[in-house]
Parts: structure tokens; C-alpha cells; sequence
């Protein structure tokens, strides 16, 4: 932060401005000599500070973190309040999107100059990633985007239907019609973006009706452990990444159809669409 005046310039106590400034039956306490000795020592504290920040800015280089040979995506603004949740959405949706592929390495900095801020923010938002296992930390160099393969998707698809089944059949038995025509609006927003093949909106209504129908159980642990594990099934393929539109449309009909067999408590059909709904993420 720059000083108010340059170094070596005299700077007036209150006193001497008072005796240009005040009148004479104005008294003004000159500034206390420690006051004075503070601003002394925030001048010689200056060069240290820069010093720090380069020997900083050598630090990061030394890690790698460079942003040489990078593809860069087009450039998003991000608003300044709550910076790191933007970044991590931001991210989020490059994964699903295919933006950042699976086994490329990213650094913080070259992320931070795509978005526009500094590499903090994207650090942090990267190691949530990495706890979520959508990246993994590579050092001296950055994140790597992680590959998965078949396997992995239909582990989670199978615990995802071992949760999701039994509690949206119970909620099939139990939940009035006008519950589910609440949530009409959620399953026509998934074909809205499976439609126009807008692989990161429809991932996000993707969860959001599936989010909505198992809150009906009013069970809010439940609800967080089924999301984590449906945004880990969203990010692509190591040898595909992308989902194809015709997937998300067929998907995002089948909320659809499950909705409707739901207002008409259609019970057979219900469980055949939920079942074949995990079924067909597992292929």
C-alpha cells in the first residue's frame, strides 16, 4: 500500500499545522514521537514487503505453476464477492463441458488468468475438486483432471440406485399429486437444455430435480450424499468426454415420464422407469 507522503519529506505535526490553521486559543496535541516512530518504521517496512511479495512470485514459479502451452478457453468475468464459490462452479461445469480434459494437467495461475482473478481462489476451489476426486494434485505443476473409466460409472450408479430406489418408491406410495406437479417446471428445464445439447445446464437440473424429488423424504443427510455422488457421475469419460445431446435428451425424458407415472401414483410404472433410469446410467 503506498505511503501518503514520499520518503525523506517532512512531515508536519499537528502542531505546526495548528499554528498555521487554528486559532490561537485552539490548542492541538502534536502527535505522540512513538506515533512518529510508527511512521518512520512503515517506510523502512516497505522495501521488505515488496521483497516478499517477489521472493512470493519466485515461489510459485518454482512450483510450476506456469501457464505456458495451455489451451485457453474463452474468458469468463467473475464477480468479486464470494469469488472462490464462482470459480468452483465455473470449474465444475468445464468438467461436465468437456473444457478440461481428462488427463491434462491445469495450473492455478493459468485458471486464474481464463477467469480473471488470482491464483488463490483457483487453488482453493482445485483442492476441493481434489477431495471430491475430480482432480488430483500433481506437484510442482498443478491438477490433474482425473480419467475414469466404465467401472468407476457403474459403481456409482449402482450405489446411487442402492440410496435413490427404495426412497422414491416409498415417496411414490405416499406423496400427493400436487407434490409432484410442483416439480414439473424442474423435469421440463433437463429437456430444455438436453435439447440444445448444453452439457453443463442440463447437469445442474439434472440434479436439481433428482435433488428435489428425494427432499421430499425430509431426510437432509441423504439428500447431500445422493448429490455428491450424482455430480461425481456427471464429470466424462477418460475416452469420452463429452455425453452425446441424444443421452441427455433420452435422460431428461425419462424425468418426464417418471413425473407423470408419479401425478397418476402409476406405481408399476414408476418402479420400471426408476429402475431402468439407473440401469441406463450404468451402460
Amino acid at each position: 500500500m503506498e505511503q501518503g507522503s514520499a520518503r525523506g519529506q517532512a512531515r508536519p505535526t499537528y502542531a505546526s499545522v495548528a499554528s498555521a490553521t487554528t486559532p490561537a486559543a485552539v490548542r492541538v496535541p502534536e502527535q505522540p514521537r512513538g506515533e512518529q516512530a510508527r511512521g518512520a518504521e512503515t517506510y523502512r517496512e516497505q522495501p521488505r514487503q515488496d521483497q516478499a511479495r517477489r521472493e512470493q512470485g519466485r515461489t510459485d514459479q518454482a512450483r510450476g505453476e506456469h501457464t505456458h502451452g495451455e489451451p485457453s478457453p474463452p474468458r469468463v468475468a467473475v464477480q468479486r464477492h464470494s469469488v472462490r464459490g464462482q470459480i468452483l462452479d465455473a470449474l465444475r461445469a468445464a468438467l461436465v463441458d468437456g473444457q478440461l480434459v481428462p488427463g491434462q494437467v491445469y495450473s492455478a495461475p493459468a485458471l486464474g488468468a481464463r477467469f480473471g482473478v488470482s491464483a488463490t481462489p483457483v487453488r482453493e476451489a482445485m483442492q476441493q475438486l481434489a477431495i471430491e476426486g475430480a482432480v488430483e494434485v500433481v506437484p510442482n505443476r498443478g491438477f490433474r483432471v482425473s480419467q475414469r473409466g466404465p467401472h468407476e460409472l457403474a459403481e456409482l450408479a449402482e450405489v446411487r440406485a442402492l440410496i435413490e430406489v427404495p426412497v422414491m418408491l416409498r415417496l411414490a406410495r405416499t406423496v400427493p399429486p400436487a407434490r409432484w406437479c410442483a416439480l414439473r417446471p424442474l423435469a421440463d428445464a433437463t429437456v430444455t437444455a438436453a435439447a440444445v445439447g448444453d452439457r453443463a445446464s442440463y447437469a445442474e437440473s439434472d440434479r436439481a430435480f433428482h435433488g428435489a424429488v428425494l427432499a421430499l423424504c425430509g431426510n437432509e443427510q441423504l439428500v447431500m450424499v445422493a448429490d455428491d455422488l450424482h455430480r461425481r457421475s456427471q464429470w466424462p469419460l477418460g475416452n469420452n468426454p463429452v455425453t452425446r445431446r441424444a443421452d441427455l435428451l433420452a435422460d431428461a425424458v425419462e424425468h418426464t415420464a417418471l413425473l407423470d407415472a408419479l401425478i397418476a401414483q402409476d406405481l408399476t410404472v414408476v418402479q420400471s422407469l426408476v429402475r431402468e433410469h439407473f440401469n441406463g446410467a450404468e451402460s
